[in-house]
């Protein structure tokens, strides 16, 4: 980055996600609400000759600019959606996933996040993408928060890091503790280091990112009632309320194990500022109900900022018009915060 740049002014890296989902035309939709909805400035890296049939389709008279420097996109943004070239293999049909495109949807999240760590955007924002179309071309890696955590590692050989998964909204944030796995291997993946390093790591985001001095987090039980002193289930006893315990040893404001049932109402909300959850439904489902629109995927452990929209590709209704931008601004404006955020912690005090 050069020499007197703000951080805080750089625009953010879109990925395209899977050409024939809704990544590109929510993208679209988010610029054109960009006044309305106070959408910070991006650049998409996609195809462009994808980009203008699709808002040609929709009905969207959106100007397009292809750029060579991001430098540029700031300027541009306010005139039209400043496009990084990432150029397909085949034409994109809405709602017809192609494996041989996956390169390009590959290499959409590479120079997006390139630009990140090269201090030419201020975070990185992802469109979503069809794993089981890049694993018939390939991928070898779980998804895209396992890709990107492997691509932070390549560029920092010897470093290894941990990434976890949050679902933030206004309303709620919450973190799985295991993600997309079996219900039958759910039981015997807690244990209380997984429990202690992701613990740690939310908290830490919890103050350095989202600005909490002193984050309060609650912790679910596995079982129903959170295993009612052991009658229902003994990884609460065993398990779960050790590492809890140890964790406030180290100082973290943390409770638990809570029964799931009776933690996500309003009144039990106001008393804690994340949930760690043991699974993947038992996080996501309050946050959906709650912000079905709104949820944002945040992936914490990384070293720059990145965020998602909380839906998949959505091939049944791509093309249609009927996908909402709301999630993807959403994302678009907690990155932008968050990046800002860590900018001003950088310059520490009196800049």
């Amino acid at each position: 980055m050069a020499a007197g740049t703000d951080r805080r002014r750089l625009p953010l890296a879109l990925t395209m996600g899977d050409p024939a989902g809704i990544g590109i035309e929510i993208a679209l939709k988010a610029w054109r609400d960009r006044n309305i909805s106070a959408v910070p400035p991006f650049v998409l890296f996609a195809d462009p000759d994808a980009i203008a049939p699709r808002a040609a389709a929709l009905g969207l008279e959106i100007p397009i600019e292809i750029i060579d420097s991001l430098a540029n996109a700031g300027g541009t943004f306010g005139k039209a959606l400043p496009v990084c070239p990432v150029r397909l293999a085949s034409r994109a049909v809405p709602g017809r996933p192609d494996s041989a495109n996956a390169g390009a949807v590959v290499q959409s999240i590479e120079a997006a996040l390139e630009a990140v760590v090269d201090g030419e955007a201020g975070a990185l924002v992802t469109n979503p993408i069809g794993k089981s179309v890049l694993y018939g071309a390939g991928f070898k890696h779980a998804g895209h928060t396992e890709f990107l955590a492997a691509l932070a590692e390549a560029r920092e050989p010897g470093r290894r890091y941990r990434p976890v998964m949050m679902l933030a909204s206004n309303e709620l944030k919450v973190v799985p503790l295991t993600v997309h796995i079996p219900l039958a291997d759910v039981a015997r993946s807690i244990t209380r280091s997984a429990i202690q390093d992701t613990a740690r790591i939310l908290w830490l985001a919890l103050r350095n990112d989202f600005g909490l001095d002193r984050p309060r987090i609650a912790v679910a039980g596995l079982n129903p009632h959170a295993g009612e002193d052991g009658t229902i289930g003994r990884e609460e006893e065993e398990v779960i309320a050790p590492a809890i315990r140890e964790l406030r040893a180290e100082g973290l404001t943390i409770t638990g194990p809570h029964s799931a049932d009776t933690l996500f109402h309003a009144e039990a909300r106001a008393r804690y500022d994340a949930v760690l959850a043991m699974y993947h439904d038992q996080a996501l489902i309050p946050l959906k109900t709650l912000a079905f629109d709104r949820g944002v995927n945040v992936t914490l452990g990384l070293p720059f900022v990145r965020t998602s929209p909380d839906h998949g590709t959505a091939f049944d209704i791509a093309g249609s018009g009927t996908a909402r931008p709301d999630s993807l601004i959403a994302s678009l404006k907690l990155a932008d915060a968050l990046a800002s955020r860590r900018a001003r912690a950088s310059e520490g005090p009196g800049r």
